[in-house]
């Protein structure tokens, strides 16, 4: 006899925003390339802006590290904490 179709499960978590088209995995690699390079560099500057003005040495290796940690966060939330649907078994 035929059994009454179950309407879908909805996906769990948030929707992925780069499912669907093959080159948006490689524009995403990318994102996290330039998350862990701006990171460092943007801090780092400010920190070596600090040394300069303050007169001090240990600003720029902080801010170095601080943005490494700052970026590190934003990937893994960005890209690390996305949900996949489950697998379908039969």
């Amino acid at each position: 006899m035929n059994e009454p179709q179950r309407p879908p499960t909805p996906p769990l978590g948030p929707p992925d925003p780069d499912g669907g088209h093959p080159r948006l995995e490689t524009a995403a690699m990318w994102s996290v390339v330039s998350y862990l390079i701006s990171g460092p560099a943007t801090f780092g500057g400010i920190g070596w802006a600090l040394d300069r003005w303050l007169g001090t040495g240990f600003f720029m290796p902080a801010g170095i590290l601080g943005g490494m940690a700052v970026s590190l966060y934003l990937v893994w939330v960005r890209y690390g904490t996305q949900q996949r649907p489950p697998e379908e078994t039969s």
